[in-house]
């Protein structure tokens, strides 16, 4: 079935069988590939995707479903090609990362909390991105990276200041 989706601020049409799942349409055929296959049942995060500004696990959404809404993935957080957005680069300087596999859920899931809450505290963090599941750190640089990335957004970059 010929559908069009509304990614990234752009509107794409794909056929796709009507069991395809938006992630394996977001990654296969518009070769959108920040969001990851995890655990396919809605668990892990990985697949997180933005739709209409608010987290949501892709693998658990059929791509007919997702006509009509804005998708957003963690390919538009970037201003540029080969620039990092605040988030992302906040995720880089705290070292929020290791093998990079839950980054861009995490990122997107650290964008919608920020856009509803400039300053969240430390537990609004923890409880944010706590669908999100992460095998390589304790979850601290996370949550640090996120902390800066508010900070950030907000206008008070104190590492710059220095």
């Amino acid at each position: 079935m010929k559908i069009t989706l509304h990614v990234n601020a752009g509107e794409r049409t794909v056929d796709v069988e009507p069991r395809t799942t938006l992630l394996d349409c977001l990654r296969d055929e518009l070769r959108l590939t920040g969001a990851h296959s995890g655990c396919e049942h809605g668990v892990c995060g990985a697949c997180t995707v933005l739709i209409d500004g608010e987290p949501a696990r892709s693998c658990l959404m059929f791509a007919p479903q997702a006509e009509g809404y804005e998708i957003t993935t963690v390919e538009a957080m970037s201003p540029a090609p080969g620039e990092l957005g605040i988030i992302q680069d906040a995720f880089c300087a705290a070292h929020g990362m290791q093998c990079g596999y839950c980054t861009p859920g995490m990122i997107l899931t650290a964008h919608a909390l920020l856009k509803h809450n400039p300053s969240p505290t430390r537990a609004e963090i923890v409880e944010a991105i706590s669908g999100n599941l992460c095998r390589c750190t304790g979850y601290g640089q996370i949550v640090e990276a996120i902390e800066l990335a508010a900070q950030r957004l907000r206008g008070a970059n104190t590492e710059a200041a220095r």
